[in-house]
């Protein structure tokens, strides 16, 4: 007769393992945060380091470096409170400390505080649901903080070889206190838009919007290159830019497809149609640079992987695998 006795491992009554945890969504939101970790460091740490002049080389790695370990220290003191915490104001949450044991331990939970209707038929009545993912609060702020991280990391790219390592330092905790948790809080994490029913599955707003224009704003500021380095600005590690583009690649599939907070079909079909838009993309891209420039262009190829993964991230589990196509 064969032994039908369940594993210690696999039981539920054990002391460490609550009613509520799923192993297997706890399991893929850590692998999935560690994807999207491994964009920013080492993914544009490299890519930084290896597509610009050679003289700018360890001075755009380290913007990138010093940036993933900044906000990590910096999400866990204040800012996840501040982008995931309770109300403080419409768009802003309250800052506080995301360490102390039995919340990080507790069922995770999004938002941090019930909002209700305050006038018409449905005065009192819940305004939004809340969101109770099956993994505890550790693993949460871990996914959120690497959002965070990359985010900033992803703003770096328009003032490489303009900004002063120094200047670059004080930057980013700045900007993450006072940008990225107000439209994080606002959009995700119980604010104003995130009770209108605004969707954005992965960061299309959140991370993308928002490093792009911070990006564009920062550069208009800090002012061109000089005009010899505007002239010709070739990689200086062709092969090394190719490999963290692939990391960039691969690690947006826990980008996009952590973002359901469960290891379910939408997270597949995330995953799925991330691939399929960023190769169609870098496919589309290399076609056009040979039909107008005469042959195929390895920083247009990995333009195109880029414009294919920023397109998708804000709903990467809602369209039809075919329709990427178009």
């Amino acid at each position: 007769m064969a032994n039908s006795t369940v594993p210690t491992a696999y039981q539920n009554n054990i002391p460490s393992l609550p009613d509520w945890l799923n192993k297997g969504d706890n399991a893929w939101q850590m692998a999935a945060a560690t994807l999207v970790g491994m964009q920013g460091m080492p993914g544009l740490v490299i890519l930084y380091g290896s597509i610009v002049k050679k003289k700018w080389a360890v001075n755009s790695a380290f913007m990138a470096l010093y940036a993933f370990a900044a906000v990590v220290l910096c999400w866990v003191v204040w800012a996840y409170k501040m982008a995931f915490g309770e109300k403080l104001l419409p768009l802003w949450g309250k800052a506080g400390s995301a360490l102390g044991q039995k919340e990080l331990v507790a069922r995770s939970r999004l938002p941090a505080s019930a909002h209700y209707f305050k006038h018409g038929l449905h005065a009192g009545e819940l305004e939004t649901s809340e969101i109770a993912p099956f993994f505890p609060m550790a693993t949460m702020v871990f996914f959120q903080c690497v959002f965070a991280a990359v985010t900033v990391i992803l703003i770096a790219g328009s003032v490489l070889g303009r900004m002063n390592i120094t200047a670059w330092m004080m930057f980013v905790p700045l900007w993450l206190t006072f940008s990225y948790t107000i439209g994080a809080f606002s959009i995700w994490g119980g604010g104003f838009l995130f009770h209108w029913g605004v969707i954005d599955y992965s960061g299309g707003y959140v991370i993308h919007l928002a490093a792009g224009i911070a990006g564009f704003t920062a550069a208009y500021w800090v002012g061109p290159r000089l005009t010899k380095d505007r002239e010709r600005f070739p990689p200086n590690n062709v092969l090394l830019m190719l490999a963290g583009a692939g990391l960039l690649w691969l690690g947006w599939s826990g980008f996009n497809g952590g973002d359901p907070y469960s290891a379910n079909i939408d997270s597949s079909i995330a995953v799925l149609n991330t691939n399929i838009c960023a190769a169609a993309s870098l496919l589309v891209w290399t076609s056009l640079d040979v039909v107008f420039f005469g042959k195929p262009s390895v920083i247009g190829a990995v333009q195109g992987m880029i414009t294919g993964l920023v397109c998708i991230t804000p709903g990467a589990g809602k369209p039809s695998s075919f329709s990427l196509f178009i």
